[in-house]
This record gives structure tokens, sequence and C-alpha cells, in this order.
């Protein structure tokens, strides 16, 4: 009788009754090329599958294919581990001081924003963490260190002096030769350990709100008129917004009526 009538006699299933034993197997088909592979990752430690394929194809004359030396590849464990990039910390030029008076700690900040054809937008924003004033605002396709170091002359020149330090993140522009050496013996800079946003909430909050009550609500069209818009939203910010942990004052009403004055805090260790 057929092979297909006697495995259905016996219920047996053909694939089953076609099986090898494990002692009739053959052996390993692509044993010679996984040794090849772990001699060259051992060789180049620095290679992936694509450049062991590469030499197997151009180098050997093999004619294999890039899935199965990938699939090979993973199932020897010969896989390089990508390391990212790790991020450069600024160093702190002062200590972290208390926001315990006006121009004493101004945090600085940037977020991203896209215009209506999808180019992106940069945007700058600096405030007093005592009186939450907003004093800088920039928009800009790209901001460059020596931009933002020429807004912040502008800022300290309108402000009657810059402040005691300025606290920010490790932005590029920011840990920049070009703001330490204009900072260097002028104003303080304090770095938040990078990674963590909540050591400069006064300028996330600010961000925020600058997020949900402006660009979330208008499409940007060119960086000079959105600058325009924000800038009155910084104006509102200054001058209608009523802020709880001042008395509900607005922040230029405050920094008017303020009169606190820093006092330098001295910790000795024994």
């Amino acid at each position: 009788m057929s092979e297909r009538l006697a495995c259905k006699v016996v219920g047996l299933h053909r694939s089953t009754y076609r099986r090898l034993p494990a002692a009739q197997t053959p052996t390993d088909p692509d044993a010679g090329l996984r040794a090849w592979l772990r001699s060259y990752a051992t060789k180049h430690q620095g290679h992936g599958f694509r450049r062991a394929w590469a030499a197997l194809r151009f180098d050997e004359g093999s004619e294999v294919n890039k899935k199965k030396v990938h699939r090979l590849w993973r199932e020897e464990g010969l896989q390089v581990r990508a390391h990212s990039q790790r991020k450069r910390a600024g160093c702190s030029s002062a200590p972290a001081v208390d926001a315990d008076a006006p121009k004493v700690v101004w945090a600085l900040d940037f977020q991203f924003d896209s215009t209506v054809d999808g180019r992106a937008v940069k945007i700058a924003s600096m405030i007093d963490e005592h009186t939450r004033e907003s004093l800088l605002h920039l928009v800009e396709r790209s901001i460059t260190a020596e931009k933002l170091v020429a807004e912040l002359e502008r800022v300290f020149s309108a402000c009657g002096g810059p402040p005691k330090v300025l606290r920010m993140d490790n932005g590029p522009e920011r840990i920049s030769h070009a703001l330490q050496q204009f900072c260097a013996d002028r104003v303080g800079i304090v770095y938040i350990p990078p990674g963590t946003p909540w050591n400069n909430g006064f300028i996330e909050s600010f961000n925020r709100r600058l997020r949900a009550e402006c660009l979330n609500r208008n499409p940007l069209d060119e960086p000079a008129r959105s600058a325009g818009r924000d800038r009155r939203l910084q104006d509102e910010h200054n001058h209608r917004h009523r802020h709880s942990a001042l008395g509900y004052l607005t922040p230029a009403e405050y920094a008017v009526r303020c009169s606190h004055t820093h006092h330098p805090v001295d910790c000795d260790t024994n």
C-alpha cells in the first residue's frame, strides 16, 4: 500500500515517519562557516556581521547569503554591542546658590518646535528664579554659542548687570568655549547633572506654560513672526500672569516691591 494510506491506518503523521533518528542525522552543514565566523570575530572584535559577510563574499569568494550570515552570527553570540556616545558634562564655575533675591540665579534652557513647513525652530528662554521674570526669549532656526553670547550681553546691559550665577543643563552651546570665556570673571555657571531636568524646575515650568499656551495652540510660520508672538506671551507673563508663589503678584510687580538681598551661606565641615 502507499505511504499515505499506511500512515493513515496506523495514525502516524508522515513527517514523523520520514524523520531520521538522531544517530542517522548528518552533522551541521554550517559547522565550517560557524568556525570561520568565530575566528573572524576573534581577529576583528569591532566588526559586525556585515563586515564578516563582505569578507566572505569578496575576499573568500563565498556566495553565502547575508541573512544566513546574520542568523549564524546571532546564534554564535558574536553581536557587537553598540555603545552610545557619552554625554559631555560641563564643569561648573560656581557652587549651587539659592535664589533668595533678584539677580542671583538666572535659569536658561532651550526647547524645539517646527514651522508649518516641517523645518526645526529652536527657542531659548531665561528667567529670574526669584522674581519669575522672563528675561530672554530668542527664536531662531539655529542658535549658536556666539548668538547666545550676544543675547546674554544685551540682557545683562538691559538689566543693569549680570546675575550671580547662570543655571543651565549640558547642551552643546552651553558648554562651549565662547560661553565659558564670556562668563569668566563675570558670572558663575552652575550645570545641573545630565538627565535631571527637575534640578532646573523653574525654567522647565516656564517652558511648559510656553508650550501649552502658545506653541501647541498656534502654528509657527517664520521665526521672526513667531518671535513677535512669543514676546507678547513673555510680556503677558511678566505683567499679567499672577503667580501664587509671589502672593498673586505679577513678576514685574514683585520685582519692583522686592527688597530681599542675597545672603551667601558658608558651610564648614569638621
